[in-house]
């Protein structure tokens, strides 16, 4: 089926994979990690689900719920989840609500996060806190730190934090491209009886099986990105050290099934639209036949490698100080320093590129350092990269700003 490395990969059908998009071809996307973008197999299975549900929306309802709860079942036996511990939300942030929401939190209370974790989500745990008059303390973990580096600081902070309620720890870190080994966090918070949310946006489809070794824990993902659904889908795995406390959790939205156990309860939230969900099989059963899941990360990860690669090698950037377990499918290239310190200046640059490169990519920072965050996916070639990193190079652009 094709080649598996860094030019053109071919599906079951010898065509390209990129034939598979319905992309614009005018843009250079190489930021599938920030909103996704599904096959048009997949937006067509959508489309028609759709379809269904504008034709006879009371026959579609009436027979909903099984649809549902079959999506479910299907996306847990991917994830190498517990069924009965998988609930369907919005996205990794919704049901990172959920958790945090279900919680009891009291005054004194400590949330430990860390410098790596996505904004959103932790901001969500600052006010969580807040309103029960807990604090967040913030772990910071060094940008090359390995493994053992990193359960280190781990232990020694949840056996010298008194009143420790729950750790927030990402397992492949949006600003940053660095997987965390979140198993043997889990581990540690088991032996602690602490709380632990591992939030894996960028988890399904990246890593096989991402919720293994997580006993104990709270896991909320994405499936939108390197999983190729539809956007708004997302599950929320709740796997805590006593299975009965999944029943604390509860949709944002009280509907005629809140009374039903977890994770039903989850299944129908209102007239929401349910063709997103609906569609998830048809993406994991499509990229199976087309390329193969295994293939499709193998893939990603060494044209990842090869593009970060390509692209600190025409701007002579050093590929210093960087993740030792960099995302399969995302890689950092360091930008000048000074050039972006701070999250303003990551989005105006971001947005600066777009209008002179024609190029989608995501600008990052990590104490004062900038960072361009390239994402890898199988309608990408070397050449994209290359190309990019030609049309838009930071060392001329800040020349031609000095002069």
């Amino acid at each position: 089926m094709g080649n598996t490395g860094t030019g053109e990969l071919l599906v079951a059908d010898g065509r390209p994979a990129a034939d598979l998009w319905s992309l614009d071809p005018t843009v250079a996307h190489l930021n599938h990690g920030s909103y996704g973008a599904p096959p048009r197999f997949v937006l067509e299975r959508e489309t028609q689900l759709r379809d269904e549900m504008n034709a006879d929306a009371d026959a579609w309802w009436r027979g909903l719920d099984g649809r549902v709860a079959s999506a479910r079942e299907r996306v847990a036996a991917w994830l190498g989840a517990p069924i009965d511990a998988t609930a369907l939300v919005a996205n990794a942030s919704a049901g990172a609500a959920v958790v945090l929401a279900s919680l009891d939190f009291r005054s004194e209370d400590v949330v430990l996060v860390t410098d790596h974790n996505y904004g959103a989500v932790a901001m969500a745990a600052r006010r969580r806190a807040r309103s029960a008059g807990a604090r967040v303390v913030t772990l910071q973990v060094p940008l090359n730190a390995d493994d053992s580096e990193i359960v280190e600081l781990f232990r020694q902070h949840i056996a010298e934090t008194p009143r420790l309620k729950m750790v927030l720890v990402d397992q492949v870190t949006s600003p940053t491209g660095m997987v965390f080994p979140v198993a043997d966090i889990a581990a540690l918070c088991r032996s602690a009886g602490v709380e632990l949310l591992v939030d894996g946006a960028h988890g399904p489809g990246q890593i096989a099986r991402p919720t293994e070794g997580l006993e104990g824990a709270y896991w909320v993902g994405n499936l939108h990105k390197w999983g190729l659904t539809p956007r708004g889908t997302g599950v929320l795995v709740a796997n805590p050290l006593l299975p009965a406390d999944r029943q604390r959790l509860f949709p944002s939205i009280d509907s005629w099934g809140s009374m039903n156990p977890f994770p039903q309860r989850f299944d129908l939230q209102g007239t929401l639209d349910y063709s997103p969900w609906l569609a998830v099989p048809a993406a994991i059963d499509g990229v199976e036949e087309r390329i193969g899941w295994n293939r499709y990360r193998e893939h990603l990860a060494q044209l990842a490698t090869a593009a970060q690669a390509a692209v600190a090698d025409i701007w002579g950037a050093e590929l210093t100080d960087l993740p030792r377990n960099p995302a399969p499918s995302l890689r950092l290239v360091p930008l000048p320093d000074g050039m972006v310190t701070n999250e303003a200046q990551a989005h105006d640059l971001r947005d600066r590129i777009a209008a002179d490169a024609n190029a989608a990519v995501a600008i990052t920072s990590h104490n004062g350092r900038g960072f361009v965050r390239l994402s890898a996916q199988v309608y990408n070639t070397l050449d994209d990269y290359v190309r990019f990193a030609e049309s838009w190079n930071p060392g001329r652009r800040r020349a031609a700003t000095a002069q």
